[in-house]
């Protein structure tokens, strides 16, 4: 008997174990460039160490969510925001008996390509770069993987698996499983976005009572706990939020999945949005969407911050243009292939606000 769990091992108990239509790591499409298989690891397994290893990874600890990075020490930032997408990707994914380890992968690395400054950033480096095919933080991530990062001599990327690098692109849901992380994306950011709102005192619980998700949520735990208090309570508002959310779509998604008689990930591909809510939530989440854009996102102490932030973004992409040599010799070796925009645009889009920050004061 080996002295440890071997990859074919793993492999015959996704085949046991998951369901016909989950992704197999044994059955995966495999990478660009071929690469031997690991003796103890699977093929998504291997993808997942290498996004939490790489360096745009960890640059997500000093990047903006909502709430300009720094300015409260229990604020998301984009990486606890990663953290967390991943742990709810997990959660549905074992329960619709998918593969888990492609779901957590594809979640880690949704967010790789994200601008400073959060969606802010993102729109004015899109405005940027308007004349020049635009910039779509979805795609940015797959250029990340397969371009920017460079940790091995022998290929340009991080080599991920067609699985993964497919579920990175919204537009090609071809998997139940990146379709779990897709959602689990948004069940985040509803979520912990009011969480961080009321915690930045953008918000407040006779606002939110307007509200249906929270009104729901908030409605069972007061039925639980009518003595409690803040911060516990809201705290635990957001527990049920997410819990109705993800129990919402695992059943939701289970009874579409046996409806359309799915019998292979081959099935799976030619549906669409099969990992979904219930249409009564959807519902209430888009009235969700619909208030925190109008009381938190444009809220005036998130929206003058980060329109500050937005016109240093400017400044500096327009800096970099002028001078492109400040770019450091790995970036000004791509644009020859990539153009001067492109490549600017690559080079500010991995910046950490910080470092942003630092590189406008260069400026002044």
């Amino acid at each position: 008997m080996n002295p440890y769990k071997t990859r074919q091992e793993m492999e015959a108990d996704e085949a046991r174990l998951l369901a016909p239509f989950a992704q197999k790591s044994g059955e995966s499409r495999g990478r660009q460039f071929p690469e031997p298989s690991h003796a103890y690891r699977t093929e998504f397994q291997r993808d997942r160490a290498r996004i939490i290893h790489s360096r745009a990874f960890r640059r997500l600890e000093y990047k903006t969510q909502v709430f300009l990075n720094g300015t409260g020490d229990h604020l998301r930032t984009r990486l606890t925001h990663t953290i967390e997408v991943a742990s709810i990707s997990r959660t549905i994914a074992r329960a619709l008996r998918l593969n888990e380890d492609l779901a957590e992968a594809i979640a880690l690395a949704h967010d790789l390509g994200h601008s400073p400054f959060g969606h802010s950033g993102e729109e004015m480096l899109a405005e940027c770069m308007r004349e020049h095919g635009g910039f779509e933080h979805n795609r940015q991530s797959l250029r990340v993987v397969e371009l920017l990062e460079h940790p091995y001599p022998k290929f340009p990327g991080l080599n991920l698996t067609s699985e993964v690098r497919e579920g990175l692109h919204k537009a090609q849901l071809s998997s139940l499983e990146a379709q779990v992380a897709n959602l689990a994306d948004e069940i985040t950011y509803y979520s912990h976005d009011l969480d961080d709102a009321i915690d930045f005192d953008v918000l407040n619980f006779a606002q939110l009572e307007e509200v249906d998700v929270w009104k729901y949520a908030a409605d069972s735990v007061r039925t639980r706990y009518p003595d409690l208090r803040e911060p516990e309570l809201h705290k635990l508002i957001i527990r049920d939020v997410i819990d109705r959310q993800v129990q919402d779509v695992v059943a939701t998604s289970a009874e579409k999945i046996g409806s359309a008689e799915i019998q292979s990930r081959d099935d799976a591909g030619k549906q669409s949005a099969l990992i979904r809510y219930s249409d009564e939530l959807a519902s209430a989440n888009r009235a969700l969407r619909k208030f925190l854009y109008q009381n938190v996102y444009y809220h005036p102490r998130v929206a003058e911050v980060n329109q500050r932030a937005c016109e240093m973004l400017r400044r500096v992409f327009e800096s970099y243009l002028l001078d492109p040599s400040r770019l450091g010799d790995a970036a000004t070796r791509r644009i020859e292939s990539e153009g001067l925009d492109r490549t600017v645009c690559d080079y500010i889009a991995g910046m950490t606000d910080r470092y942003l920050i630092e590189e406008y004061r260069k400026l002044e």
